[in-house]
C-alpha cells in the first residue's frame, strides 16, 4: 500500500512498527529499538516519501508579495546607510506587515 507522510505521522508507534516490518531496507533495520520520529523518518527514506510539509498559501499573490519585499529590502539598507531612522522605520514596519500577510494566510 502506498503511504503519504501525513498518513504515516497519524499512526501510532506499533503500527509503524508492523509497517516496517514488511519493508527491506537498510534504514528501517533495528525499527523495534526506534522512537516515532527515527522510525517514521527510516520508513519514508525506504519508501521514498518526501517529509517536507508544504505549506499552501491561498488567496494573496505570494510571489508579487515577496518581490516587494526584496525592494523594500534594499531600500531599507539605502536608509539605514544614509542614517535616515524616520525613513528605515517605515520601511521595517512594511516588511513587517507583507511578511504578517503571507503567515496569516498559510493553512
Amino acid at each position: 500500500m502506498a503511504y503519504t507522510y501525513e498518513e504515516l505521522k497519524a499512526k501510532t508507534v506499533a503500527e509503524l512498527r508492523d509497517i516496517a516490518k514488511d519493508i527491506k531496507h537498510d534504514a528501517v533495520q533495528g525499527a523495534s529499538q526506534m522512537n516515532k520520529d527515527h522510525l517514521l523518518s527510516a520508513i519514508c527514506t525506504a519508501l521514498g516519501i518526501d517529509m517536507h510539509v508544504h505549506h499552501s498559501v491561498q488567496g494573496i499573490d505570494k510571489a508579487g508579495i515577496k518581490a516587494k519585499m526584496r525592494g523594500l529590502k534594499t531600500q531599507r539598507s539605502a536608509a539605514l546607510d544614509a542614517h535616515d531612522s524616520v525613513q528605515l522605520k517605515s520601511l521595517r514596519r512594511q516588511i513587517h506587515r507583507l511578511n504578517r500577510q503571507i503567515r496569516g494566510h498559510m493553512s
